[in-house]
């Protein structure tokens, strides 16, 4: 898939480390900036209709707040953040200029660390 946003190759080695670490749990893979996003990968059997502008605000507003909340504390440094829904999960792994947020079905905390770790290893070194 051809991005915008990021070399094809950063795109595809984010979309490629998800789908390693995720298998057939992984529903979408979004790139985001604080000014633009792009969808990486969607599961065929989902449809193209979330209000990912929406989500972008979300994840970034939330990731600003939860950093200058939690800094300094005895938690340690931001790692990610996994929402829970009633159909699946939202995992984000931010920094202070762009995120990746994962969908997925049902995982274990494991596959959550794999997945965070991998693609902020292709963020640090691809982008």
């Amino acid at each position: 898939m051809a991005s915008q946003l990021l070399a094809d190759e950063a795109a595809d080695n984010i979309v490629r480390t998800s789908r390693t670490s995720l298998g057939d749990s992984l529903r979408s893979v979004t790139y985001f900036t604080r000014d633009d996003y792009e969808q990486l990968y969607l599961r065929d059997d989902l449809s193209r209709d979330a209000d990912l502008t929406s989500f972008i605000g979300i994840e970034w507003r939330g990731f600003k707040t939860a950093q200058a909340a939690y800094e300094g504390t005895e938690l340690g440094d931001y790692q990610y953040t996994i929402r829970v829904f009633e159909n699946g999960y939202l995992m984000r792994v931010t920094d202070n200029r762009e995120g990746v947020f994962v969908t997925t079905d049902s995982l274990t905390m494991g596959d959550f660390n794999n997945v965070a770790q991998s693609v902020r290893k292709v963020l640090r070194d691809d982008i």
